[in-house]
């Protein structure tokens, strides 16, 4: 999961089985990354999230009508007592992310700003929203990489000890330094993987 978005993306396959999705080539930045230069600053659980989200969906629902095929909270912020960067993240799905015409001038019309494309992963387009801070990430219907990050979610909102595992790992990982958040993000991937395989792993 080698996605440049600074999001926790994990998630499932169309089966039971949990399968990696392949890492994303070098993504084509239209505005380049910023250099964090130190720790990940990470703050604990915030209700407001939860609002935020649903007035970002709204209005984004507004400005694309049926255009919106999906439109999902996922994320560190989307599961309730989990510690996170501040940073809400979104799973929008379009018709065709590489269509960019019929999505990105209406959203930045409420202001998001595109920010970097994927297009060897599937379709990947990531959209940037200030305030509050919001990363949407655009897929195409039937997106594995979208089933994963909702599975990833489910799982940590339904299980209290993967849920901990994950916290504190993120913790760990947050206080060591960072060029990028991205590179952060990479290091979270292989603990979404065992957290992933240990939930679908059978019981004794």
């Amino acid at each position: 999961m080698d996605s440049r978005t600074d999001g926790d993306f994990g998630g499932r396959s169309s089966g039971d089985a949990v399968e990696p999705t392949p890492p994303s080539p070098k993504p084509d930045y239209v505005l380049p990354p910023q250099r964090l230069d130190g720790p990940i600053q990470l703050v604990d659980a915030d209700p407001r999230w939860s609002s935020q989200f649903e007035i970002l969906r709204d209005v984004i629902h507004r400005v694309l009508g049926r255009r919106v095929l999906a439109l999902e909270h996922v994320g560190s912020t989307s599961v309730p007592g989990l510690l996170a960067k501040p940073i809400l993240d979104i799973s929008l799905v379009v018709s065709d992310p590489a269509s960019e015409q019929d999505y990105v001038p209406m959203l930045a019309t409420v202001g998001y700003v595109l920010h970097l494309r994927e297009p060897d992963w599937f379709e990947h387009r990531l959209l940037r929203h200030r305030d509050p801070a919001a990363n949407v990430h655009v897929f195409g219907p039937h997106s594995v990489e979208v089933e994963r990050m909702i599975c990833f979610r489910d799982l940590l909102r339904t299980h209290a000890e993967l849920r901990q595992e994950y916290a504190s790992a993120k913790r760990e990982l947050a206080a060591h330094y960072w060029d990028y958040v991205q590179d952060y993000a990479n290091a979270k991937s292989q603990i979404v993987e065992r957290i992933l395989a240990e939930a679908q792993a059978p019981r004794a």
